[in-house]
């Protein structure tokens, strides 16, 4: 699978994970963290954006910080992919 986002946006691995407490019992993602970690996986090119210049600063292999919220997961060819945007991210974790 080959996916080249466009703009702003990037491919991550925002694999979910899931929450159980010490006596077993599952979390829901209400009651899940906020926010969430993945890699990035591709990069758009960035460009203009409704008049604004937009400059990528998140690369290929960065780890990046964002809410949960921000996600949107799309499949191709069979896998499930999940989107970003670079201004949804809150920070690049080294």
């Amino acid at each position: 699978m080959n996916v080249k986002p466009l703009f702003d946006y990037l491919v991550v691995d925002a694999k979910e994970k899931q929450e159980t407490t010490k006596s077993g019992f599952i979390l829901t993602s209400a009651s899940a963290d906020k926010y969430t970690t993945a890699t990035v996986l591709a990069v758009g090119l960035g460009g203009n954006l409704y008049g604004k210049d937009i400059v990528m600063q998140v690369k290929k292999g960065d780890t990046v910080l964002f809410s949960a919220d921000a996600v949107t997961k799309a499949k191709v060819d069979g896998e499930e992919i999940s989107i970003i945007r670079q201004s949804d991210v809150i920070a690049i974790i080294e």
